[in-house]
């Protein structure tokens, strides 16, 4: 079991940043693959970015390449999204999620309660 916290999300004009914060409380959280998703009312749930366990490879949406950069510090079981450049439709409740032993891509197991990033125009 692995819980974890999100922090970080705001209100926000469009072209500002903000950067979001999941903290981790596994005992073996460098290797464990960890994610960002995002759900806005009336839409599906949508994978934003992933950074792998061990090697740490990145993936991101097409949204937001370029904008976003998804990050990791082990040491303090941290992931990180930082967000430049932030639209109005980026406005969404993000997740911070986590899965072990399964590809970067695959299902997630674990994820956190949620925070409120809202961009006005």
């Amino acid at each position: 079991q692995v819980q974890l916290v999100e922090s970080g999300g705001g209100l926000v004009q469009a072209g500002g940043s903000l950067r979001l914060s999941c903290a981790a409380s596994g005992r073996t959280f460098s290797n464990y693959n960890m994610a960002w998703f995002r759900q806005a009312p009336g839409k599906e749930r949508e994978f934003v970015a992933a950074i792998s366990g061990g090697v740490g490879l990145r993936y991101y949406a097409d949204s937001v390449k370029g904008r976003f950069t998804i990050s990791r510090t082990n040491a303090n079981h941290t992931v990180a999204l930082q967000m430049n450049s932030l639209k109005p439709e980026d406005t969404a409740v993000y997740n911070c999620a986590a899965n072990q032993y399964k590809s970067v891509r695959a299902e997630y197991d674990y994820w956190g309660q949620g925070t409120q990033v809202t961009v006005s125009s």
